[in-house]
């Protein structure tokens, strides 16, 4: 039986090559064969925390390739601070991040103004938390977002009568 490692113990300690996914030049990751997906989360991702060359980074979450190796995506904004671009090698140290997931101030007002819905919220998974709040947040304006507030504090409503019944 496996054992999960402890927050100190790093999940990976080791230089990677810097990638560039195909046809979007923008995007730029390492992959990371070491990590497994982990299948309780929402899309499998792997929330870590960690440096890159010295970096420092928090609240990252690793995401499966298409043949569900996990990869690092390296926003424009660390290549830039650690004076590295595609191809290049980088020293990878990351560890797990059991840091709860921060609730936006608006979904928590919401939240607050049906107990019901709050009590359900809280009661669910930090994956299933994050992945609601990734849902919510990935919309475009600001109009899509009330609305996605709102559906979400009404299916948390209708779940708690559901496993009520």
């Amino acid at each position: 039986m496996e054992t999960a490692p402890s927050p100190e113990t790093p999940l990976v300690n080791q230089s990677y090559r810097l990638d560039k996914y195909p046809d979007k030049n923008w995007w730029i990751y390492v992959v990371l064969p070491d990590i497994m997906p982990d299948r309780h989360a929402v899309f499998s991702w792997v929330k870590v925390k960690g440096a890159i060359d010295g970096f420092q980074i928090s609240n990252i979450h690793l995401m499966p390739l298409p043949d569900g190796t996990l990869y690092f995506p390296v926003k424009y904004e660390i290549c830039k601070a650690i004076g590295k671009n595609v191809g290049d090698q980088v020293h990878i140290i990351l560890f797990a991040d059991q840091t709860p997931t921060e609730i936006p101030e608006e979904l928590l007002y919401a939240l607050n103004e049906s107990p019901t819905a709050y009590l359900s919220f809280q009661s669910l998974t930090d994956s299933l938390r994050f992945g609601i709040i990734d849902w919510i947040y990935s919309a475009k304006t600001k109009e899509i977002i009330a609305e996605r507030i709102a559906k979400t504090v009404d299916r948390l409503v209708k779940l708690t009568i559901k496993q009520r019944t």
